[in-house]
């Protein structure tokens, strides 16, 4: 009927809950045990079905510090592994801070190997912390996947058997030497992820000796020596002097370096020692504090060092980008390079004299993260990307923009000229 306004369609309450009601049992049982435990009682709202829904998810996710008291916390735990008696457990995640429950924690960490857990995950925040065994039965779990230790001690590893362990993280481990690290390695014939972090220095280096390992992960405490062939990616933090040795790596591997104190200057020592490594990684990602301090630690002119480098991600802020001429003349092969940017009050200066050799023979992939309104040079830096990079397939962009700022933008990048009659522009 002409002139009638058009009625605005909304969700029905009842048929939203009427579409949950449908779901079957497996689905639902999958999404609780997705999310902590506290999460999957309150969804008991949604639909009366499940109501008592969340009792039957095989998975447990607490901290203490979410009950009023050890009693009810207590209680509580003991109540889903009395039910769950004749039933595996695919998932526990216990963070304690009781100290009275420090057997307890023992206790429940051994029911859950026994009842086949698969993901694993134990933290004891407590006084008198790293006071809390591991359980011998955790040694020769043959269903655990995935196993987080916090705060914990290992102790009695004279058999090491995880033949589905694929990632292990070890954080703040009582006394943790490089005998045990190295059983805990040779028992997981799987294992892909590796994380090892440490309050203080404890012995000097630790061997990561494995033919299966993808990803380490180590804090500045957490000094090794890496012998691992299939190795994807190193993440770690310095400041005063490089933490890791290289006896074999992968040949595509990325490093990720962080700093301590990020607007700290980095010693000479460290910057140094990092830069002999770096000609053996493929990709690199860097803040802007570490990258002006190895430009701070260097000769003047292109970085040699980063000449075989085929991706690199570097967090910029807006002055920061001042750096980017030299970066591209560094990296002749350079294939992707992400930018993620963020705002500072000084407007930078980008200068490129010459177009570097990445940008006509090799570079595919630039991705620009979080562009800067109101940053008058920003379109002209998508603009050199796409005028000087022949073999470009990919510019992706996200923005801050406002709707009226977006269409402004994409109405400038839109009317730019393409070297590359192949490069997708996305907008996000």
């Amino acid at each position: 009927m002409v002139g009638r306004k058009r009625k605005a369609k909304t969700c029905d309450k009842g048929s939203q809950r009427s579409w949950i009601c449908q779901l079957p049992d497996d689905l639902i049982s999958d999404i609780l045990l997705r999310v902590p435990t506290k999460h999957a009682v309150r969804t008991g709202v949604l639909s009366k079905t499940w109501i008592n829904h969340w009792k039957s998810v095989r998975g447990l996710d607490l901290e203490s510090f979410e009950f009023l008291d050890m009693d009810t916390f207590v209680s509580f735990v003991r109540s889903f592994f009395d039910s769950h008696r004749e039933s595996m457990i695919d998932k526990i995640r216990l963070s304690v801070h009781y100290s009275d429950c420090k057997s307890l924690l023992t206790k429940w960490t051994d029911i859950s190997i026994r009842r086949s857990v698969q993901h694993l995950d134990v933290c004891y925040y407590g006084p008198y912390s790293c006071d809390v065994t591991m359980p011998v039965s955790l040694y020769t779990c043959k269903t655990l996947v995935h196993l987080r230790l916090c705060w914990v001690v290992l102790a009695n590893l004279e058999v090491v058997s995880l033949p589905c362990l694929k990632i292990m993280h070890l954080e703040y481990i009582t006394d943790l030497t490089e005998a045990t690290v190295e059983k805990l390695i040779s028992g997981s014939p799987v294992l892909e992820d590796l994380t090892i972090v440490r309050e203080t220095h404890g012995e000097r280096f630790i061997e990561l000796r494995s033919n299966t390992l993808k990803r380490i992960h180590i804090d500045s405490y957490t000094e090794v020596v890496i012998n691992a062939p299939l190795l994807e990616c190193l993440k770690t933090r310095g400041y005063v002097s490089k933490n890791f040795k290289i006896i074999n790596l992968g040949c595509s591997t990325t490093l990720e370096i962080y700093a301590v104190f990020p607007r700290l200057t980095c010693t000479k020592r460290f910057i140094c020692d990092t830069l002999t490594d770096i000609p053996r990684f493929r990709g690199i990602v860097l803040s802007s504090y570490i990258l002006k301090n190895i430009f701070l630690h260097s000769e003047p002119g292109p970085l040699l060092q980063f000449r075989d480098l085929s991706r690199l991600h570097v967090k910029f802020s807006k002055s920061d980008l001042e750096m980017l001429p030299s970066i591209l003349e560094s990296c002749p092969i350079l294939e992707l390079i992400k930018d993620p940017s963020y705002k500072k009050n000084r407007e930078p200066k980008l200068m490129f004299s010459t177009v570097p050799p990445c940008l006509v023979s090799s570079l595919k992939v630039v991705e620009l993260i979080r562009l800067i309104p109101k940053y008058e040079g920003e379109v002209e830096l998508v603009r050199y990307f796409l005028k000087n990079s022949p073999i470009l397939e990919k510019l992706r962009l996200d923005t801050y923009y406002t709707k009226k700022g977006m269409r402004d933008f994409l109405k400038e990048v839109v009317a730019l000229p393409r070297c590359s009659s192949a490069c997708g522009v996305i907008v996000l």
